[in-house]
């Protein structure tokens, strides 16, 4: 009898094509960090007046779109705050935040236009200033490829109050997306993007087929300028950053209604 040889199929190249998603106002309404960031705050990781601080910040991303000072703020205070904390720790937080606020918060159009790029083959990535551990969690749990995020440098398993390079925001994100490209043999010009924000003109250009979702203002007006296709997910009363959404609102009154609580208490016990 003579030898059986078992067949073996190779698995198919990964495809050159790819999608990369903004995160914030893109996939999901609001600002993802923010809610990360209420998690840390009821686990004592920080005090009430860094919440009331967070909530005043995403009041004005809300209202006006990011800004580069307030983007800075955000990240050397977020970062100080983390300094030697568990990684471990964060992650498992990162879990409950997805499950309980994240998960609710995702823009169905956005959901289903990412599910089309996974049926058509293309690897799909978030490309996001949030936090690496939020970004690959909420890539996973769509089931996207993986992410392109902001790196907090840790040792032995305990945050140092560092990044590891750049936050991924504005060109950083079309620096990140053509290093990538390198590593895995991408076509940009056959490959596409979606964004919210002017600052992600950079990550849009890079790609032939761009894309604007719920633009702000300035993107709206660029998008226009260029011939970008632009796609509207948010409700239908609410298609500017004026008219903020009422689910984010009412987190953001939440959240801040937590911290005058938390003072009170601390005055009535003075």
């Amino acid at each position: 009898m003579g030898e059986i040889v078992a067949e073996t199929t190779a698995p198919p190249a990964p495809s050159p094509v790819a999608a990369f998603f903004d995160v914030d106002n893109t996939i999901i309404r609001g600002a993802s960090a923010f809610h990360l960031g209420v998690g840390l705050y009821r686990r004592g990781f920080f005090k009430t007046v860094d919440v009331l601080r967070f909530g005043l910040n995403l009041a004005h991303y809300l209202t006006f779109g990011e800004s580069k000072k307030q983007i800075d703020e955000v990240r050397d205070r977020a970062l100080s705050i983390m300094r030697g904390r568990s990684v471990a720790e964060v992650l498992t937080l990162a879990e409950d935040v997805y499950d309980e606020v994240l998960s609710l918060r995702i823009f169905p159009g956005t959901q289903r236009l990412l599910e089309q790029h996974l049926r058509a083959g293309h690897q799909v990535w978030l490309v996001t200033a949030t936090p690496t551990e939020i970004g690959d969690l909420i890539a996973r749990r769509l089931g996207a490829t993986g992410s392109l995020g902001t790196i907090a440098e840790h040792t032995d398993g305990f945050y140092t109050g560092r990044l590891v390079g750049d936050m991924m925001h504005g060109e950083a994100k079309a620096e990140g997306v053509r290093a990538l490209a390198e590593k895995l043999g991408l076509d940009l010009s056959q490959s596409f993007a979606y964004g919210d924000s002017a600052h992600d003109v950079p990550l849009l250009s890079e790609v032939g087929f761009p894309c604007a979702i719920n633009p702000d203002a300035r993107l709206r007006r660029h998008a226009a300028e260029v011939g970008w296709p632009m796609r509207e997910f948010r409700n239908r009363r609410a298609q500017t950053r004026r008219g903020v959404d009422a689910a984010t609102a009412a987190g953001s009154i939440w959240a801040l209604a937590l911290v005058a609580r938390a003072i009170q208490r601390r005055l009535r016990g003075r």
